[in-house]
């Protein structure tokens, strides 16, 4: 068995769709970033790559390489499933927490964990996402970026 954790943050910006979890929610602003800066998937693959010993996510996916430019991070997902295939490894378990002052990311968790869920293509019942608030404190409290942590347990097939 190996474990790999993973951490993003990015700051929240006008004109820009807020994707998190491969899920557009509602929201006046969105995060800033190369692709689609959904925190939450890009915390999850690097939590991946670790735990393969692969490096990160800029070293797979550069923000210099315009192919990945307001792409979707679920691609990312995919490709990193490619890779556990091919390094004969499984996804067990994976944990999440968005940290977040707003919008809400309860009600959009179970799409969220779908989207994660068949990208890797494991049972949902591997994903988990939890969120949270800093009650006003950091970046995330005054709203002014979202984070998220993600740890991930993978075996040999």
């Amino acid at each position: 068995m190996r474990v790999g954790i993973g951490y993003d943050a990015h700051a929240l910006v006008e004109g820009r769709r807020l994707v998190l979890g491969g899920v557009e929610l509602p929201h006046d602003k969105g995060l800033l970033g190369h692709s689609d800066s959904d925190v939450l998937i890009h915390a999850l693959c690097d939590a991946l790559l670790g735990a393969l010993g692969a490096g990160d996510i800029g070293q797979h996916f550069p923000d210099t390489d315009m192919q990945y430019k307001d792409i979707s991070s679920v691609f990312f997902l995919e490709k990193i499933r490619e890779l556990l295939h091919e390094r004969k490894y499984k996804v067990v378990n994976i944990d999440t927490i968005v940290i977040a002052a707003e919008p809400k990311i309860m009600p959009h968790a179970d799409n969220m964990k779908q989207n994660i869920a068949r990208a890797l293509d494991v049972d949902p019942s591997s994903v988990n996402i939890k969120a949270t608030t800093t009650e006003g404190l950091g970046f995330t409290g005054e709203k002014k970026g979202i984070a998220a942590h993600a740890i991930v347990s993978i075996v040999s097939e």
